[in-house]
């Protein structure tokens, strides 16, 4: 039998729930207080940055309904929202949304409301695209480096590759330094990259050297 769930968030803590809620229950839902969930978190947090949202999602299975008064509860934004509908739709979920006159965002109906989301979507994803190509050419014209910087200095670049042919395990190190496994693993990676690129470049030359002496009558 579906279970029936619902979502309320406010971005304040002046602000109150209670107007979905009741909105919710208007609608004809009627929810079960130990699966309502409620939530104070910035509307710009996407969904699967909210830690009430993503706990329920944890709690909900295939079958369930998940109702909102609004797509923004759902995302960030439309690329936003139409990733948190794909995925609900995966695990076999219902989204009703009432801003939408209560349509299942999953079924056929909802589908092609789901089709001017996603072309909103595609526009702001564009968009996006567009404003940070500009600022990356901005940032290069101005000499700015790009990027996060590098958690490990080349000195602990240097440091970590020579303890791990010493033995010491990947996990230790990313306790001892404080980062993830994955970056001990890129520094090993990266430090190899270059040890064998100054290997192919040192050839390169001896074989030039090599080929010019050949050349050379005298």
């Amino acid at each position: 039998m579906s279970r029936l769930f619902a979502y309320a968030r406010v971005s304040t803590i002046e602000q109150t729930t209670d107007n979905q809620l009741g909105e919710i229950r208007a609608a004809g839902f009627q929810v079960q207080p130990r699966r309502i969930v409620t939530e104070t978190i910035s509307g710009s947090i996407p969904a699967s940055e909210r830690p009430g949202f993503t706990k329920l999602v944890d709690r909900l299975e295939d079958g369930d309904i998940l109702v909102v008064t609004k797509l923004d509860r759902l995302g960030r934004n439309a690329m936003d929202v139409r990733k948190t509908v794909d995925q609900l739709a995966e695990l076999g979920i219902k989204v009703h949304c009432l801003a939408l006159g209560g349509v299942d965002l999953t079924s056929a109906a909802g589908r092609m409301t789901m089709g001017v989301i996603n072309a909103v979507a595609e526009f702001e994803r564009d968009l996006l695209i567009e404003r940070t190509q500009a600022g990356l050419e901005r940032a290069k014209a101005e000499g700015k480096t790009l990027g996060r910087p590098p958690r490990l200095t080349p000195n602990q670049r240097q440091a970590v590759v020579a303890k791990l042919a010493e033995g010491a395990s990947i996990s230790r190190l990313a306790r001892d330094y404080g980062v993830s496994r994955l970056t001990i693993t890129r520094a090993r990676d990266k430090m190899k990259d270059a040890a064998t690129s100054s290997d192919e470049s040192c050839d390169r030359a001896r074989e030039a050297s090599s080929e010019r002496a050949d050349a050379d009558p005298s």
